[in-house]
Order: C-alpha cells, then structure tokens, then sequence
C-alpha cells in the first residue's frame, strides 16, 4: 500500500523525506512541480520509489484532466486538498491493482514526452529560421 502525507506548502518547514510539489491553483492544477511556488501542496512520501510512482501517477492525472471537474473558483480555479485527496486515494488502488500495465503506460507517456521536446525544439528552430530569412530579405533589398 502505498502511503504518503500530504498538506499545503509552508516554506518555513523542512522536508527531509522525498518529497515533490503539486500546482493548486490555476488550470494547470494538479501538475507535479520539482521546486515549490508560493500555491502548492507538498507530497511527502516513505521512500523515493513510491515519491516517483505518486508523482508519476499525478502527472498522468494531470495530463489526462482528471483534476479539472474538481476546480472550484470562477476567477482563478484552485484544486481543494480534499479534493485532490480524495482522486489520488480513488486512483491509487486502480494502479496497484495494474501494476504492470501502469509501468508500460508511464513508459509510453515519458517516451511521447521526450519526442514532444524534440519537436517543440524543432519547431522554434523553424520560426528562428523563418525570421533570418525575412531579415535576409530586407538586408538584401537594402530596407
């Protein structure tokens, strides 16, 4: 059984165990941070292995918009920790249960993750070129 502790961010306590934030405000609620901002939550965990499943686990949530029906606020929308409580204690008895087809989803997932960067890299390459041919135009017409 997993187990784990979870309770808003202060960032006058210290944390020895492994541990990992999560975005509670804004759309992109739920999100799994690496370094804390000021709205966050804090997971804290027994050992790093089950700190990367609940993390790895967050993301596929987050990705999949599991956190979205439970945003409250109509200007900025927050995630409730009672809220977010209550979808990782639903979700966490599913993907024990599947263990092995978890594991091949969260390769797949980092593999998609990692094709999506080249391609964003590849795309701003792009726009960078697109904008030194404009310029070469100009240069070369003498505007």
């Amino acid at each position: 059984m997993c187990t784990f502790l979870l309770k808003s961010y202060s960032p006058k306590q210290e944390i020895s165990n492994p541990h990992f934030f999560i975005l509670n405000k804004g759309n992109n609620s739920g999100k799994p941070l690496v370094s804390p901002c000021p709205n966050c939550f804090v997971i804290i965990s027994e050992n790093q292995e089950q700190a990367d499943q609940l993390r790895t686990l967050c993301y596929a949530l987050w990705r999949s918009r599991s956190f979205e029906r439970h945003l409250h606020g109509s200007v900025i929308p927050f995630i409730t920790i009672r809220s977010f409580r209550s979808v990782l204690s639903f979700h966490i008895p599913i993907i024990e249960q599947y263990a092995a087809d978890f594991a091949q989803t969260v390769l797949a997932l980092k593999l998609l993750e990692e094709r999506e960067q080249q391609l964003t890299k590849t795309l701003r390459a792009v726009s960078e070129y697109k904008q030194a041919f404009v310029r070469q135009f100009f240069k070369n017409a003498g505007v």
